[in-house]
C-alpha cells in the first residue's frame, strides 16, 4: 500500500470536507432508521467518554474555565496554567485546584462531541442526565464523565467507578449494568477499569487481573483508542502539543501522567535508522530520553524552564518526577497486556480511522557526530536512496492513531500475526475515512453506534 506524501496529508482534512458535503444525501437518517423503535426499549443508562482535552477544567473555587477558555485564548495561549505543579518529596503532582467542568464538544467550528449527543438523544431516545438525580422507570439516561485529562489514567478510572455506583443508586439498582462509549483516552481508562475495578495495580510487576469493573458493564463501544499507543505522544514530549493556533509547552506536557501512558507499547517498532533499520529502544527508559536530550533532558528546555522558577520544579526533581512516570506507564501498557485468564470482559466495539496518513515512527539521522530525531521525512537532511519515508513514518489511521495500534495488530506492513501478549480481539471492528477528532460525528459510525446500543440482549 502506498502512503499518500505529507502534502497530500495536509490537504486530507479540506478533501474530506469536500467530499462529506457531495455525500451528505447519502448519509444514513438517523432519525428515521430508530423512530420506531420503542420509546421504553431499555433501561439500561449510556456513559459517554470524552478523550484528551475533552472535559473542560474550571478552577474550583472561582469557577473560571482554565481549558479551553475563550476562543482567543485558544488560538493564542500557551496554557501554562495547565502545567501541574510536582510535590518534591513524592514526585506526585500537586491539587492546582482545577476540576472538570463539563465536555469540551465544540470549538472553532470544529465539532468534537455534539454530534454524538445529539445522536445519542434524538435518535436513541437516550435523556441527558446529571448524577444523584432518580431515574424513572423505563427511561434511558445519558451521562458524561468528564475527568482530569492530565491525571494518571487509573486515578481517572476510579472516578468512573463512582460515577456508575451512583447511576445505580440513582436506578435503585445495585446490580445495574451499564453501557460506556469511550473516545481515544476514554478508552484506555475503561479499558483499565473493567480488568482492575478500583485497584491500583501499578506500584509494582504482579498484574491480577479481576474483572472487578467488568462486572458493571454491558456493553462498550471504543473510538480511536491507541490500543498500542501513539508516536504522536513522543512528538509531544519533543515539540509540544499543538491545540488550534496554540501549543502546550514541551515542559508543561511533561508534567501530566497521563501523557506518558500514551507511548509505543514495546511491541511495535516506533524508531529507526535512516536506512530503515529499526533500532530496538523502549519508550519507557529513561536512558533513551537522556541520550537524545528530548523533553526536559534538552539545554535549550533547560534554559527556557529557567528563566521561570516560579513555573516550574528544580532540575533534578523534575528528571526525578519524569522517571517515576516513565515507569509507571510502562506498567499500564503491561497491564493492559497481561492474559486475562478465566476473568470473562466485555467484547467491545471498535471504531477508527484508516484513510489518514499516522505517525508510526521517528527516524534518527546522525548529524556532526550527534543522533537527531526526524519527526516528518521533509526533516531528513540525507535521505538514503531507495528508502520511501513516508512510507516508512507513517500508516493509515486517523492521523493519530494507526489502524494496526486500534487492532493491536504491531506490524501491519507485511502482515504478521498478533502479538502473543495482545489482548484486544478485533472481531467486531469498523474502519471510516475520518480524522481522530471527527470520528465521534461521523453519521456511518453513529449508525452502528445506535444499533449496537439498541439491539436486543
Amino acid at each position: 500500500m502506498t502512503v499518500p506524501s505529507r502534502a497530500m496529508f495536509l490537504a486530507i482534512p479540506l478533501l474530506l470536507g469536500a467530499l462529506v458535503g457531495c455525500a451528505t444525501s447519502h448519509a444514513p437518517d438517523l432519525p428515521r432508521l430508530y423512530e420506531t423503535y420503542p420509546a421504553d426499549r431499555h433501561q439500561v443508562p449510556v456513559i459517554l467518554i470524552p478523550g484528551l482535552l475533552g472535559s473542560r477544567l474550571v478552577d474550583r473555587e472561582t469557577g473560571v474555565e482554565a481549558w479551553p477558555g475563550s476562543t482567543r485564548k485558544l488560538l493564542t495561549s500557551g496554557y501554562l496554567e495547565l502545567a501541574l505543579q510536582i510535590d518534591p518529596a513524592t514526585l506526585e503532582p500537586l491539587d492546582d485546584g482545577l476540576v472538570p467542568g463539563g465536555l469540551f464538544d465544540s470549538a472553532v467550528g470544529l465539532d468534537y462531541y455534539v454530534r454524538i449527543v445529539k445522536a445519542l438523544r434524538e435518535s436513541g431516545g437516550y435523556r441527558q442526565a446529571r448524577p444523584g438525580q432518580p431515574a424513572t422507570r423505563g427511561a434511558a439516561r445519558l451521562y458524561t464523565f468528564t475527568y482530569d485529562w492530565r491525571q494518571d489514567m487509573v486515578r481517572s478510572a476510579q472516578k468512573l467507578d463512582e460515577l456508575i455506583e451512583q447511576i445505580r443508586r440513582d436506578y435503585g439498582d445495585p446490580e445495574l449494568r451499564v453501557d460506556v462509549v469511550a473516545h481515544s483516552m476514554g478508552g484506555m481508562i475503561v479499558r483499565y477499569y473493567q480488568r482492575y475495578g478500583t485497584a491500583d495495580v501499578l506500584d509494582g510487576n504482579a498484574f491480577p487481573v479481576t474483572g472487578a469493573g467488568a462486572r458493571k458493564l454491558r456493553r462498550l463501544a471504543l473510538i480511536g483508542i491507541p490500543n498500542l499507543g501513539s508516536v504522536s505522544a513522543i512528538h509531544y514530549f519533543i515539540n509540544g502539543y499543538r491545540v488550534a493556533l496554540s501549543r502546550l509547552v514541551t515542559e508543561g506536557v511533561a508534567t501530566m501522567p497521563a501523557m506518558y501512558e500514551f507511548f509505543p507499547s514495546p511491541q511495535v517498532t516506533w524508531i529507526t535508522t535512516t536506512w530503515g533499520e529499526p533500532l530496538r529502544l523502549d519508550a519507557f527508559d529513561i536512558s533513551v530520553w537522556r541520550n537524545f536530550e528530548w523533553s526536559v533532558f534538552n539545554r535549550q528546555i533547560q534554559r527556557r524552564m529557567a528563566s521561570h522558577p516560579g513555573i516550574w520544579p528544580p532540575q533534578d526533581v523534575f528528571e526525578r518526577y519524569f522517571e517515576k512516570h516513565l515507569m509507571r506507564a510502562q506498567r499500564f501498557v503491561w497491564s493492559l497486556m497481561v492474559p486475562v485468564g478465566d476473568v470473562e470482559l466485555v467484547e467491545p466495539f471498535l471504531f477508527g480511522g484508516d484513510c489518514v496518513p499516522t505517525p508510526a515512527r521517528l527516524v534518527i539521522e546522525e548529524v556532526d557526530g550527534d543522533a537527531v530525531a526526524r519527526l516528518i521525512p521533509e526533516q531528513i537532511l540525507r535521505p538514503v536512496r531507495g528508502v520511501d519515508y513516508e512510507k516508512l513514518m507513517y500508516e493509515p489511521g486517523d492521523g493519530s492513531v494507526t489502524k494496526s495500534s486500534l487492532l493491536g495488530v504491531p506490524e501491519p506492513d507485511p502482515p504478521n500475526p498478533r502479538h502473543e501478549l495482545a489482548t484486544v480481539e478485533p472481531e467486531h471492528a469498523f474502519f471510516y475515512c475520518e480524522q481522530h477528532t471527527a470520528l465521534t460525528g461521523n453519521r456511518a459510525f453513529l449508525d452502528k453506534l445506535l444499533h449496537y446500543l439498541l439491539s436486543p440482549d
